[in-house]
Protein backbone atom coordinates (compact mmCIF):
# COMPACT_ATOMS: atom_id res chain seq x y z
CA UNK A 1 0.00 0.00 0.00
CA UNK A 2 0.95 3.33 -0.17
CA UNK A 3 2.54 5.68 2.05
CA UNK A 4 0.15 6.96 4.51
CA UNK A 5 2.16 10.31 3.98
CA UNK A 6 0.99 10.81 0.41
CA UNK A 7 -2.70 11.33 2.68
CA UNK A 8 -1.34 13.96 4.84
CA UNK A 9 -1.00 17.98 3.10
CA UNK A 10 2.40 19.33 5.17
CA UNK A 11 -0.28 22.64 5.64
CA UNK A 12 -2.61 20.18 7.92
CA UNK A 13 -0.62 17.90 10.36
CA UNK A 14 -2.97 14.99 11.60
CA UNK A 15 -4.37 15.85 15.16
CA UNK A 16 -3.18 14.25 18.04
CA UNK A 17 -4.63 13.77 21.56
CA UNK A 18 -3.61 12.40 24.74
CA UNK A 19 -5.68 8.68 25.31
CA UNK A 20 -4.50 8.36 29.15
CA UNK A 21 -2.55 5.14 29.80
CA UNK A 22 -5.12 2.22 28.41
CA UNK A 23 -4.64 0.98 25.19
CA UNK A 24 -5.74 -2.10 22.90
CA UNK A 25 -4.29 -5.76 22.49
CA UNK A 26 -2.96 -5.90 19.69
CA UNK A 27 -1.66 -8.71 16.97
CA UNK A 28 2.64 -7.79 16.27
CA UNK A 29 2.91 -5.06 13.51
CA UNK A 30 -0.35 -3.45 14.47
CA UNK A 31 -0.49 -0.22 15.51
CA UNK A 32 -4.28 1.57 16.74
CA UNK A 33 -3.42 5.00 16.58
CA UNK A 34 -7.30 6.00 17.48
CA UNK A 35 -8.99 6.79 20.80
CA UNK A 36 -9.37 3.89 23.39
CA UNK A 37 -12.92 2.86 24.20
CA UNK A 38 -13.82 0.15 26.23
CA UNK A 39 -16.74 -0.60 24.24
CA UNK A 40 -14.53 -0.11 21.02
CA UNK A 41 -11.97 -2.93 22.72
CA UNK A 42 -14.99 -5.46 22.24
CA UNK A 43 -14.44 -5.13 18.69
CA UNK A 44 -11.04 -4.62 18.45
CA UNK A 45 -10.04 -7.55 20.18
CA UNK A 46 -6.42 -9.58 19.60
CA UNK A 47 -8.12 -12.34 16.80
CA UNK A 48 -10.42 -9.65 15.01
CA UNK A 49 -7.46 -7.76 14.15
CA UNK A 50 -5.51 -11.06 13.25
CA UNK A 51 -8.17 -11.77 10.92
CA UNK A 52 -7.61 -8.22 9.26
CA UNK A 53 -4.37 -7.81 9.31
CA UNK A 54 -4.15 -11.89 7.46
CA UNK A 55 -6.19 -9.64 4.65
CA UNK A 56 -4.26 -6.95 4.51
CA UNK A 57 -1.22 -8.92 4.62
CA UNK A 58 -2.68 -11.17 2.00
CA UNK A 59 -4.54 -8.69 -0.39
CA UNK A 60 -2.56 -5.34 -0.32
CA UNK A 61 -0.13 -5.83 -3.04
CA UNK A 62 -3.18 -7.14 -5.26
CA UNK A 63 -4.62 -3.45 -4.23
CA UNK A 64 -1.83 -1.64 -5.30
CA UNK A 65 -1.94 -3.28 -8.62
CA UNK A 66 -5.40 -2.53 -9.38
CA UNK A 67 -5.27 1.25 -7.74
CA UNK A 68 -2.15 1.39 -10.60
CA UNK A 69 -4.28 0.05 -12.88
CA UNK A 70 -6.86 2.40 -12.43
CA UNK A 71 -4.00 5.39 -12.98
CA UNK A 72 -2.95 4.14 -16.12
CA UNK A 73 -6.28 3.88 -17.45
CA UNK A 74 -6.94 7.51 -16.54
CA UNK A 75 -3.55 8.60 -18.22
CA UNK A 76 -5.33 6.87 -21.21
CA UNK A 77 -8.21 8.51 -21.23
CA UNK A 78 -6.58 12.00 -20.26
CA UNK A 79 -4.78 10.99 -23.65
CA UNK A 80 -7.96 10.88 -25.53
CA UNK A 81 -8.70 7.61 -25.30
CA UNK A 82 -11.73 5.92 -24.59
CA UNK A 83 -13.29 3.15 -22.06
CA UNK A 84 -14.67 0.13 -24.24
CA UNK A 85 -15.42 -3.40 -23.94
CA UNK A 86 -12.33 -5.57 -23.69
CA UNK A 87 -11.92 -7.73 -26.96
CA UNK A 88 -9.60 -10.36 -24.38
CA UNK A 89 -12.90 -10.57 -22.38
CA UNK A 90 -15.39 -11.26 -25.18
CA UNK A 91 -15.35 -14.99 -24.24
CA UNK A 92 -17.05 -13.94 -20.95
CA UNK A 93 -20.00 -11.62 -22.17
CA UNK A 94 -20.99 -14.34 -24.83
CA UNK A 95 -20.56 -17.05 -22.89
CA UNK A 96 -23.56 -18.96 -21.76
CA UNK A 97 -22.73 -19.08 -17.43
CA UNK A 98 -24.91 -18.07 -14.77
CA UNK A 99 -24.23 -17.46 -11.31
CA UNK A 100 -24.93 -19.06 -8.39
CA UNK A 101 -28.69 -19.23 -7.08
CA UNK A 102 -30.16 -16.27 -5.23
CA UNK A 103 -30.82 -17.09 -2.03
CA UNK A 104 -33.99 -17.31 -0.35
CA UNK A 105 -33.33 -14.79 2.03
CA UNK A 106 -32.91 -12.05 -0.49
CA UNK A 107 -35.16 -13.29 -3.38
CA UNK A 108 -37.37 -10.17 -2.69
CA UNK A 109 -35.21 -6.68 -2.96
CA UNK A 110 -38.13 -4.79 -3.63
CA UNK A 111 -37.48 -1.98 -1.99
CA UNK A 112 -34.38 -0.80 -0.10
CA UNK A 113 -33.13 1.85 2.22
CA UNK A 114 -29.42 3.19 2.60
CA UNK A 115 -28.19 5.24 5.43
CA UNK A 116 -25.01 5.56 8.13
CA UNK A 117 -24.33 3.23 10.30
CA UNK A 118 -25.67 5.64 13.07
CA UNK A 119 -27.07 3.85 15.86
CA UNK A 120 -30.94 5.38 15.51
CA UNK A 121 -30.59 5.13 11.96
CA UNK A 122 -29.68 1.54 11.78
CA UNK A 123 -33.21 0.81 13.71
CA UNK A 124 -35.57 2.95 11.81
CA UNK A 125 -33.93 1.47 8.59
CA UNK A 126 -34.81 -2.10 9.85
CA UNK A 127 -37.79 -1.65 11.33
CA UNK A 128 -38.93 1.01 7.96
CA UNK A 129 -40.98 -1.71 6.02
CA UNK A 130 -37.70 -1.97 3.13
CA UNK A 131 -36.78 -5.20 2.49
CA UNK A 132 -33.37 -4.55 2.88
CA UNK A 133 -31.23 -2.07 4.75
CA UNK A 134 -28.06 -0.97 3.30
CA UNK A 135 -26.04 -0.19 6.15
CA UNK A 136 -23.19 2.08 4.90
CA UNK A 137 -19.46 2.85 5.83
CA UNK A 138 -18.80 5.17 2.37
CA UNK A 139 -20.69 7.84 0.73
CA UNK A 140 -23.09 8.36 3.51
CA UNK A 141 -20.60 7.94 6.45
CA UNK A 142 -17.99 10.39 7.96
CA UNK A 143 -15.37 8.08 8.10
CA UNK A 144 -14.25 9.34 11.67
CA UNK A 145 -12.68 7.33 14.13
CA UNK A 146 -15.98 7.26 16.24
CA UNK A 147 -18.35 7.03 13.75
CA UNK A 148 -16.38 3.46 12.78
CA UNK A 149 -16.05 1.79 15.72
CA UNK A 150 -19.41 3.02 17.13
CA UNK A 151 -20.60 1.73 13.66
CA UNK A 152 -19.31 -1.72 14.12
CA UNK A 153 -20.79 -2.12 18.08
CA UNK A 154 -24.63 -0.84 16.19
CA UNK A 155 -24.23 -3.46 13.67
CA UNK A 156 -22.72 -6.36 15.85
CA UNK A 157 -26.00 -4.98 18.40
CA UNK A 158 -28.15 -5.31 15.56
CA UNK A 159 -26.95 -8.62 14.31
CA UNK A 160 -27.66 -10.12 17.65
CA UNK A 161 -31.20 -8.24 17.92
CA UNK A 162 -30.28 -6.29 21.41
CA UNK A 163 -29.39 -2.70 19.96
CA UNK A 164 -31.87 0.12 21.20
CA UNK A 165 -31.65 3.98 21.85
CA UNK A 166 -32.82 6.09 23.95
CA UNK A 167 -33.92 9.58 22.40
CA UNK A 168 -33.53 12.04 25.41
CA UNK A 169 -34.80 14.77 23.79
CA UNK A 170 -38.16 13.12 23.25
CA UNK A 171 -37.90 10.52 25.59
CA UNK A 172 -38.87 7.75 23.22
CA UNK A 173 -36.82 4.02 23.41
CA UNK A 174 -35.74 2.82 20.22
CA UNK A 175 -35.93 -1.28 19.71
CA UNK A 176 -36.45 -3.55 16.60
CA UNK A 177 -39.51 -5.21 15.52
CA UNK A 178 -39.96 -8.83 15.07
CA UNK A 179 -39.91 -8.48 11.75
CA UNK A 180 -36.92 -6.02 9.71
CA UNK A 181 -35.21 -5.57 6.51
CA UNK A 182 -32.33 -7.92 5.64
CA UNK A 183 -28.97 -6.20 6.19
CA UNK A 184 -26.66 -5.33 3.59
CA UNK A 185 -23.19 -3.68 4.67
CA UNK A 186 -21.62 -1.67 2.00
CA UNK A 187 -17.44 -0.91 3.22
CA UNK A 188 -15.67 1.57 1.99
CA UNK A 189 -13.92 1.37 -1.73
CA UNK A 190 -10.41 -0.09 -1.97
CA UNK A 191 -8.82 3.76 -2.64
CA UNK A 192 -9.46 5.15 0.57
CA UNK A 193 -7.28 4.47 4.21
CA UNK A 194 -8.35 3.26 7.32
CA UNK A 195 -5.35 5.75 8.75
CA UNK A 196 -5.85 4.72 12.79
CA UNK A 197 -5.21 1.41 11.87
CA UNK A 198 -1.63 0.94 10.67
CA UNK A 199 -0.24 -2.39 9.66
CA UNK A 200 3.61 -3.19 8.85
CA UNK A 201 3.94 0.72 9.34
CA UNK A 202 1.61 1.16 6.67
CA UNK A 203 -2.45 2.16 7.15
CA UNK A 204 -4.69 -0.42 6.56
CA UNK A 205 -7.19 -0.75 3.42
CA UNK A 206 -10.21 0.65 4.39
CA UNK A 207 -12.74 -1.63 3.18
CA UNK A 208 -10.48 -4.63 4.21
CA UNK A 209 -11.40 -3.15 7.89
CA UNK A 210 -14.41 -2.39 7.14
CA UNK A 211 -15.23 -6.03 5.90
CA UNK A 212 -12.79 -7.85 8.51
CA UNK A 213 -14.85 -6.56 11.60
CA UNK A 214 -18.07 -7.08 10.68
CA UNK A 215 -17.54 -10.46 9.48
CA UNK A 216 -15.48 -11.66 12.21
CA UNK A 217 -18.01 -10.72 14.98
CA UNK A 218 -20.97 -10.99 13.40
CA UNK A 219 -21.05 -14.15 9.98
CA UNK A 220 -22.27 -17.05 12.60
CA UNK A 221 -25.42 -15.17 14.51
CA UNK A 222 -26.30 -13.49 10.93
CA UNK A 223 -26.23 -16.87 9.51
CA UNK A 224 -29.07 -18.16 12.09
CA UNK A 225 -30.76 -15.09 12.32
CA UNK A 226 -31.31 -13.54 9.20
CA UNK A 227 -29.52 -15.42 6.65
CA UNK A 228 -31.35 -18.33 6.59
CA UNK A 229 -27.71 -20.68 6.00
CA UNK A 230 -26.28 -17.88 3.47
CA UNK A 231 -24.28 -14.32 4.59
CA UNK A 232 -23.49 -12.04 5.33
CA UNK A 233 -24.39 -10.32 2.63
CA UNK A 234 -22.48 -7.16 1.12
CA UNK A 235 -23.05 -4.18 -1.28
CA UNK A 236 -19.21 -3.02 -3.06
CA UNK A 237 -19.17 -0.27 -4.38
CA UNK A 238 -16.56 2.27 -7.08
CA UNK A 239 -14.84 -0.69 -8.57
CA UNK A 240 -13.48 -0.01 -12.12
CA UNK A 241 -12.38 -2.97 -13.77
CA UNK A 242 -12.99 -7.02 -12.83
CA UNK A 243 -9.23 -7.47 -11.56
CA UNK A 244 -11.33 -5.43 -8.55
CA UNK A 245 -13.95 -8.17 -8.21
CA UNK A 246 -11.94 -10.56 -8.10
CA UNK A 247 -9.86 -9.56 -5.37
CA UNK A 248 -13.16 -9.54 -3.68
CA UNK A 249 -13.64 -12.90 -4.26
CA UNK A 250 -10.65 -14.14 -2.88
CA UNK A 251 -11.48 -12.14 -0.04
CA UNK A 252 -14.56 -14.11 0.38
CA UNK A 253 -13.00 -17.23 0.11
CA UNK A 254 -10.28 -16.67 2.44
CA UNK A 255 -12.94 -15.56 4.99
CA UNK A 256 -15.22 -18.79 4.39
CA UNK A 257 -12.61 -21.06 4.58
CA UNK A 258 -11.04 -19.27 7.77
CA UNK A 259 -14.94 -19.58 9.21
CA UNK A 260 -15.57 -22.78 7.96
CA UNK A 261 -18.40 -22.26 6.24
CA UNK A 262 -19.37 -23.34 2.55
CA UNK A 263 -17.77 -21.60 -0.54
CA UNK A 264 -20.52 -19.31 -1.66
CA UNK A 265 -21.92 -18.36 1.39
CA UNK A 266 -20.91 -14.37 1.41
CA UNK A 267 -23.21 -12.80 -0.93
CA UNK A 268 -22.26 -9.45 -2.66
CA UNK A 269 -24.12 -6.85 -5.08
CA UNK A 270 -21.66 -5.29 -6.69
CA UNK A 271 -22.55 -0.89 -7.70
CA UNK A 272 -22.09 0.11 -11.00
CA UNK A 273 -21.20 3.46 -10.03
CA UNK A 274 -17.90 4.13 -12.76
CA UNK A 275 -18.52 5.03 -16.29
CA UNK A 276 -15.34 1.91 -17.36
CA UNK A 277 -17.35 -0.91 -15.04
CA UNK A 278 -20.46 -0.04 -17.39
CA UNK A 279 -18.31 -2.52 -19.81
CA UNK A 280 -17.40 -4.85 -17.57
CA UNK A 281 -20.33 -5.67 -15.76
CA UNK A 282 -20.31 -9.03 -17.10
CA UNK A 283 -16.41 -9.69 -16.23
CA UNK A 284 -17.46 -8.28 -12.85
CA UNK A 285 -20.05 -11.09 -12.60
CA UNK A 286 -18.07 -13.63 -13.79
CA UNK A 287 -15.50 -13.37 -11.13
CA UNK A 288 -18.25 -13.33 -8.16
CA UNK A 289 -19.77 -15.75 -10.05
CA UNK A 290 -20.55 -18.02 -6.65
CA UNK A 291 -20.95 -15.00 -4.23
CA UNK A 292 -22.73 -12.74 -6.09
CA UNK A 293 -26.38 -11.56 -5.87
CA UNK A 294 -26.71 -8.51 -8.50
CA UNK A 295 -25.69 -5.38 -9.90
CA UNK A 296 -26.97 -1.77 -9.03
CA UNK A 297 -27.47 0.94 -10.85
CA UNK A 298 -25.71 3.93 -8.62
CA UNK A 299 -26.41 6.56 -10.82
CA UNK A 300 -25.14 9.16 -9.12
CA UNK A 301 -21.71 8.41 -8.76
CA UNK A 302 -22.04 6.95 -12.19
CA UNK A 303 -22.10 10.80 -13.24
CA UNK A 304 -19.45 12.20 -11.49
CA UNK A 305 -17.64 9.03 -13.03
CA UNK A 306 -18.70 10.24 -16.27
CA UNK A 307 -16.92 13.40 -15.90
CA UNK A 308 -13.59 12.59 -14.11
CA UNK A 309 -12.98 9.91 -16.91
CA UNK A 310 -13.91 12.57 -20.13
CA UNK A 311 -11.55 15.38 -17.38
CA UNK A 312 -9.29 15.76 -20.85
CA UNK A 313 -12.57 15.80 -23.08
CA UNK A 314 -13.82 19.45 -23.23
CA UNK A 315 -16.25 17.90 -26.13
CA UNK A 316 -18.03 16.15 -23.41
CA UNK A 317 -19.08 18.78 -20.74
CA UNK A 318 -22.20 18.06 -18.88
CA UNK A 319 -25.02 20.35 -18.68
CA UNK A 320 -26.26 21.61 -15.22
CA UNK A 321 -27.10 18.25 -12.84
CA UNK A 322 -30.25 18.53 -12.46
CA UNK A 323 -30.83 17.72 -16.07
CA UNK A 324 -28.52 14.90 -16.21
CA UNK A 325 -31.19 12.03 -15.53
CA UNK A 326 -32.69 8.42 -16.41
CA UNK A 327 -33.76 10.51 -19.54
CA UNK A 328 -30.31 11.26 -21.23
CA UNK A 329 -29.26 8.47 -24.06
CA UNK A 330 -26.61 7.14 -21.91
CA UNK A 331 -28.30 6.92 -18.91
CA UNK A 332 -30.60 5.12 -19.82
CA UNK A 333 -28.45 2.51 -21.74
CA UNK A 334 -26.65 2.23 -19.05
CA UNK A 335 -29.54 1.16 -16.92
CA UNK A 336 -30.90 -1.32 -19.68
CA UNK A 337 -27.75 -3.30 -20.45
CA UNK A 338 -27.35 -3.81 -16.53
CA UNK A 339 -30.96 -5.32 -16.21
CA UNK A 340 -29.84 -7.87 -19.81
CA UNK A 341 -26.77 -8.49 -18.33
CA UNK A 342 -27.95 -9.50 -14.75
CA UNK A 343 -30.51 -11.15 -15.99
CA UNK A 344 -29.13 -13.37 -18.51
CA UNK A 345 -26.97 -14.57 -15.62
CA UNK A 346 -29.28 -14.83 -13.19
CA UNK A 347 -28.99 -12.11 -10.60
CA UNK A 348 -30.64 -8.81 -9.19
CA UNK A 349 -30.44 -6.01 -11.17
CA UNK A 350 -31.41 -2.86 -8.82
CA UNK A 351 -32.30 0.33 -9.22
CA UNK A 352 -31.19 3.61 -8.53
CA UNK A 353 -31.89 6.23 -5.51
CA UNK A 354 -34.86 8.07 -4.35
CA UNK A 355 -33.32 10.87 -2.58
CA UNK A 356 -36.61 13.17 -2.08
CA UNK A 357 -36.84 13.41 1.80
CA UNK A 358 -40.97 14.59 2.82
CA UNK A 359 -41.67 18.21 2.82
CA UNK A 360 -43.41 18.18 6.15
CA UNK A 361 -44.05 21.96 5.93
CA UNK A 362 -45.87 22.21 2.18
CA UNK A 363 -48.59 19.02 1.46
CA UNK A 364 -48.76 20.57 -2.22
CA UNK A 365 -44.53 20.33 -2.82
CA UNK A 366 -44.88 17.09 -0.84
CA UNK A 367 -47.28 15.35 -3.07
CA UNK A 368 -45.04 16.78 -6.34
CA UNK A 369 -42.07 15.09 -5.19
CA UNK A 370 -43.50 12.14 -4.15
CA UNK A 371 -45.25 12.13 -7.34
CA UNK A 372 -41.89 12.54 -9.15
CA UNK A 373 -40.61 9.68 -7.05
CA UNK A 374 -43.53 7.11 -8.42
CA UNK A 375 -42.59 7.67 -12.26
CA UNK A 376 -39.21 7.06 -11.43
CA UNK A 377 -39.65 3.82 -10.18
CA UNK A 378 -42.49 3.13 -12.50
CA UNK A 379 -40.03 3.41 -15.20
CA UNK A 380 -37.28 1.49 -13.54
CA UNK A 381 -40.03 -1.58 -12.97
CA UNK A 382 -40.91 -1.30 -16.16
CA UNK A 383 -37.81 -1.29 -17.93
CA UNK A 384 -37.36 -4.79 -15.65
CA UNK A 385 -35.30 -3.41 -12.60
CA UNK A 386 -35.81 -5.81 -9.53
CA UNK A 387 -35.78 -3.38 -6.76
CA UNK A 388 -34.79 0.28 -5.84
CA UNK A 389 -33.12 2.70 -3.87
CA UNK A 390 -35.11 5.04 -1.23
CA UNK A 391 -33.54 7.63 0.84
CA UNK A 392 -35.72 8.19 3.81
CA UNK A 393 -38.64 5.95 5.22
CA UNK A 394 -41.65 7.91 3.90
CA UNK A 395 -40.31 7.05 0.59
CA UNK A 396 -40.75 3.41 0.82
CA UNK A 397 -44.78 2.97 0.91
CA UNK A 398 -44.62 4.80 -2.71
CA UNK A 399 -42.23 2.85 -4.11
CA UNK A 400 -42.89 -0.04 -2.46
CA UNK A 401 -46.57 -0.07 -4.01
CA UNK A 402 -45.10 0.87 -7.85
CA UNK A 403 -43.03 -1.94 -7.69
CA UNK A 404 -45.40 -4.53 -6.20
CA UNK A 405 -48.55 -3.68 -9.02
CA UNK A 406 -45.86 -4.20 -11.04
CA UNK A 407 -44.02 -7.21 -10.63
CA UNK A 408 -47.32 -9.68 -10.68
CA UNK A 409 -46.71 -11.47 -6.93
CA UNK A 410 -43.23 -12.17 -8.18
CA UNK A 411 -40.37 -11.79 -5.53
CA UNK A 412 -38.20 -10.47 -8.48
CA UNK A 413 -38.38 -9.97 -12.89
CA UNK A 414 -34.90 -12.26 -13.21
CA UNK A 415 -36.96 -14.27 -15.74
CA UNK A 416 -39.85 -12.72 -16.60
CA UNK A 417 -37.84 -9.60 -18.13
CA UNK A 418 -34.35 -10.67 -20.28
CA UNK A 419 -34.38 -7.28 -22.08
CA UNK A 420 -33.04 -9.01 -25.46
CA UNK A 421 -33.51 -5.78 -27.09
CA UNK A 422 -30.43 -4.22 -24.57
CA UNK A 423 -28.02 -6.98 -26.64
CA UNK A 424 -27.84 -4.77 -28.92
CA UNK A 425 -26.62 -1.17 -27.51
CA UNK A 426 -23.06 -0.15 -28.18
CA UNK A 427 -20.21 1.86 -26.90
CA UNK A 428 -21.55 4.60 -28.52
CA UNK A 429 -25.24 3.87 -26.81
CA UNK A 430 -23.18 4.09 -23.35
CA UNK A 431 -20.94 7.10 -24.30
CA UNK A 432 -23.09 9.51 -25.75
CA UNK A 433 -22.84 13.12 -24.40
CA UNK A 434 -25.48 14.51 -22.36
CA UNK A 435 -27.80 17.31 -23.67
CA UNK A 436 -29.24 20.49 -22.23
CA UNK A 437 -27.56 23.95 -20.78
CA UNK A 438 -25.70 25.11 -18.30
CA UNK A 439 -26.58 27.79 -16.17
CA UNK A 440 -25.88 30.47 -13.44
CA UNK A 441 -28.15 28.80 -11.11
CA UNK A 442 -26.25 25.52 -11.78
CA UNK A 443 -23.27 27.22 -10.76
CA UNK A 444 -24.29 28.21 -7.58
CA UNK A 445 -26.06 25.20 -6.53
CA UNK A 446 -22.93 23.12 -6.65
CA UNK A 447 -21.00 25.49 -5.24
CA UNK A 448 -23.52 25.68 -1.85
CA UNK A 449 -24.63 21.95 -1.77
CA UNK A 450 -20.63 20.79 -2.45
CA UNK A 451 -19.86 23.60 0.54
CA UNK A 452 -22.57 22.82 3.27
CA UNK A 453 -22.42 19.04 2.40
CA UNK A 454 -18.13 19.15 3.14
CA UNK A 455 -18.95 21.42 6.22
CA UNK A 456 -21.32 18.46 7.55
CA UNK A 457 -18.92 16.02 6.50
CA UNK A 458 -16.04 17.27 8.51
CA UNK A 459 -18.34 17.73 11.61
CA UNK A 460 -19.20 13.75 11.46
CA UNK A 461 -22.37 13.78 9.36
CA UNK A 462 -22.03 11.85 6.07
CA UNK A 463 -25.60 11.89 4.90
CA UNK A 464 -26.89 15.02 4.65
CA UNK A 465 -30.56 16.61 4.25
CA UNK A 466 -30.22 19.97 1.72
CA UNK A 467 -33.17 21.02 -0.48
CA UNK A 468 -35.32 18.47 0.11
CA UNK A 469 -33.14 16.04 -1.17
CA UNK A 470 -30.79 13.87 1.01
CA UNK A 471 -26.98 14.73 -0.54
CA UNK A 472 -24.34 11.97 -0.11
CA UNK A 473 -20.51 11.82 -1.19
CA UNK A 474 -21.43 11.25 -4.83
CA UNK A 475 -24.34 14.15 -5.05
CA UNK A 476 -21.21 16.44 -3.46
CA UNK A 477 -18.54 15.00 -5.86
CA UNK A 478 -20.93 15.73 -9.08
CA UNK A 479 -20.99 19.00 -7.75
CA UNK A 480 -17.01 19.30 -7.26
CA UNK A 481 -16.30 17.76 -10.53
CA UNK A 482 -18.50 20.17 -12.82
CA UNK A 483 -17.51 22.84 -10.89
CA UNK A 484 -13.87 22.26 -11.83
CA UNK A 485 -14.94 21.39 -15.50
CA UNK A 486 -16.44 24.01 -16.31
CA UNK A 487 -13.52 26.12 -14.83
CA UNK A 488 -11.07 23.99 -16.53
CA UNK A 489 -13.07 24.55 -20.26
CA UNK A 490 -14.50 28.42 -19.40
CA UNK A 491 -17.52 26.80 -20.45
CA UNK A 492 -20.45 29.17 -21.34
CA UNK A 493 -23.59 29.55 -18.95
CA UNK A 494 -25.75 29.14 -22.53
CA UNK A 495 -29.21 28.55 -20.69
CA UNK A 496 -29.53 32.17 -19.25
CA UNK A 497 -29.17 34.13 -21.86
CA UNK A 498 -26.35 35.75 -20.51
CA UNK A 499 -23.53 34.28 -22.57
CA UNK A 500 -21.06 34.35 -18.98
CA UNK A 501 -18.03 32.28 -19.13
CA UNK A 502 -17.24 30.51 -16.39
CA UNK A 503 -13.66 31.54 -15.02
CA UNK A 504 -12.11 32.38 -11.60
CA UNK A 505 -13.32 35.98 -11.03
CA UNK A 506 -16.91 34.48 -12.00
CA UNK A 507 -16.37 31.43 -9.34
CA UNK A 508 -15.12 33.69 -6.71
CA UNK A 509 -18.27 36.02 -6.83
CA UNK A 510 -20.10 32.92 -6.63
CA UNK A 511 -18.34 31.72 -3.63
CA UNK A 512 -18.92 34.63 -1.90
CA UNK A 513 -22.68 35.23 -2.72
CA UNK A 514 -23.28 31.26 -1.72
CA UNK A 515 -21.06 31.91 1.60
CA UNK A 516 -23.77 34.73 1.95
CA UNK A 517 -26.85 32.87 1.41
CA UNK A 518 -25.72 29.78 3.27
CA UNK A 519 -25.23 32.01 6.54
CA UNK A 520 -28.87 33.52 6.19
CA UNK A 521 -30.30 29.60 5.24
CA UNK A 522 -28.85 28.10 8.46
CA UNK A 523 -28.26 31.26 10.81
CA UNK A 524 -25.61 33.14 12.00
CA UNK A 525 -25.24 30.89 15.53
CA UNK A 526 -25.01 27.71 13.36
CA UNK A 527 -22.97 28.99 10.70
CA UNK A 528 -20.11 30.48 13.41
CA UNK A 529 -19.97 26.89 15.27
CA UNK A 530 -20.06 25.14 11.35
CA UNK A 531 -16.92 24.21 9.52
CA UNK A 532 -18.87 26.27 7.14
CA UNK A 533 -15.20 28.66 6.28
CA UNK A 534 -13.10 25.33 6.73
CA UNK A 535 -15.40 23.67 3.88
CA UNK A 536 -15.28 26.44 1.33
CA UNK A 537 -11.31 26.55 1.78
CA UNK A 538 -10.95 22.82 1.04
CA UNK A 539 -13.99 22.94 -1.83
CA UNK A 540 -12.36 26.22 -3.44
CA UNK A 541 -9.27 24.56 -3.06
CA UNK A 542 -10.46 20.95 -5.14
CA UNK A 543 -12.60 23.37 -7.46
CA UNK A 544 -10.08 25.06 -9.03
CA UNK A 545 -7.16 22.74 -8.72
CA UNK A 546 -5.04 22.80 -12.19
CA UNK A 547 -5.20 18.94 -11.81
CA UNK A 548 -8.77 17.01 -10.87
CA UNK A 549 -8.03 15.14 -7.55
CA UNK A 550 -9.89 12.05 -7.73
CA UNK A 551 -12.20 11.97 -4.78
CA UNK A 552 -13.00 14.98 -2.70
CA UNK A 553 -13.44 12.97 0.74
CA UNK A 554 -9.89 11.49 0.15
CA UNK A 555 -8.13 14.88 0.44
CA UNK A 556 -10.82 16.20 3.08
CA UNK A 557 -10.13 12.53 5.24
CA UNK A 558 -6.92 14.36 6.36
CA UNK A 559 -9.00 16.93 8.58
CA UNK A 560 -10.79 14.22 10.66
CA UNK A 561 -8.30 12.12 11.63
CA UNK A 562 -7.11 12.31 15.32
CA UNK A 563 -4.16 10.34 16.53
CA UNK A 564 -3.86 9.32 20.04
CA UNK A 565 -0.07 8.76 21.15
CA UNK A 566 -1.52 5.52 23.33
CA UNK A 567 -3.61 2.84 21.09
CA UNK A 568 -1.79 0.03 21.59
CA UNK A 569 -0.37 -2.46 23.51
CA UNK A 570 0.88 -5.85 23.18
CA UNK A 571 -0.10 -7.79 26.50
Amino acid sequence: MVSFETFLPTNNPVQRKNSGTMGYDVPEGVDIRGRYDPEFSKILTRDALQFVTDLQREFRNHIKYAMECRREAKMRYNNGGLPGFDPATKYIREGEWVCAPVPAAVADRRVEITGPVERKMVINALNSGAKVFMADFEDALSPSWENLMRGHVNLRDAVNRTITFHDQARNKVYKLNDQTAKLFVRPRGWHLPEAHIFIDGEPATGCLVDFGLYFFHNYANFRKAQGQGFGPFFYLPKMEHSREARIWNNVFDRAEKWAGIEKGSIRATVLIETLPAVFQMNEILYELRDHSVGLNCGRWDYIFSYVKTFQGHPDRLLPDRVQVGMGQHFMRSYSDLLIHTCHKRGVHAMGGMAAQIPIRDDPAANDAALELVRKDKLREVKAGHDGTWAAHPGLIPACMEVFTNNMANAPNQINSMKRQDASVLIEDDLLQSPRGVRTMEGLRLNTRVGIQYLAAWLTGAGSVPLYNLMEDAATAEISRVQNWQWLKYGVELDGDGLGVKVNLDLFGRVVEEEMARIEREVGKEKFKKGMYKEACKLFTRQCTAPVLDDFLTLDAYNNIVMYHPIGSSRL
